[in-house]
């Protein structure tokens, strides 16, 4: 492994339509915020600087959230989906210096610190592409090369986020499985509340 500088950056736009309108970010869990969870969790998996993207109820999330330290960009796009969350936090770490980004979803707290350093390990150099693998299926977090970032932004629109890109360059990805010290599921329903403690 290089000394290489492996930027967290943290989706956290989505406005929670399937949770009645909550901020996923503002959820509660373990005494905090999801989003002050997931800035944790990549802190303590390696990555730096962590960049997070926010859109739905944005200044409330920054009122509430502990995030200092962290770069915050606001999506004003966030509606459109995952792609332009993905876009605005690519831009953003453009000039930063970073080698490679880790992208982790907020609304995912299963995956912890173990996961997000076990996919920085599988960075080579600014062309790698690596993501967490449960039971061999591609999940998160995923890693991108800082040389890939124009391309998958460029690609990065709707809810696909870089999932068409991804199926693209399938034969260089780098899996890494991590079933073994995470869990994969999302936060999207009020069934899914029963994950947060």
């Amino acid at each position: 492994m290089t000394h290489a500088q492996i930027a967290g950056l943290l989706l956290a736009a989505g406005g929670g339509r399937r949770l009645g309108g909550r901020p996923k970010a503002l959820l509660e869990h373990r005494g905090g915020l999801l989003v002050e969870h997931a800035v944790r969790t990549l802190r303590e998996g390696g990555c730096g600087p962590v960049h997070v993207v926010l859109g739905a109820s944005a200044d409330e999330v920054r009122a509430r959230a502990r995030l200092e330290g962290c770069g915050v960009s606001v999506n004003p796009g966030w509606t459109e989906g995952m792609g332009s969350s993905l876009r605005t936090g690519l831009d953003a770490l453009a000039g930063t210096g970073a080698d490679a980004a880790l992208v982790l979803l907020v609304d995912q707290p299963g995956i912890g610190a173990e996961a997000v350093a076990r996919v920085c390990a599988a960075y080579r150099d600014r062309t790698s592409l690596a993501a967490a693998s449960y039971a061999g299926e591609r999940g998160h977090p995923v890693l991108f090369g800082a040389d890939r970032w124009a391309d998958i932004a460029a690609g990065a629109v709707g809810d696909q986020g870089a999932r068409a890109y991804l199926r693209e360059h399938r034969a260089e990805m780098r899996l890494v499985e991590c079933s073994d010290v995470a869990q994969a599921y999302d936060i999207d329903t009020p069934e899914d509340l029963s994950h947060l403690e």
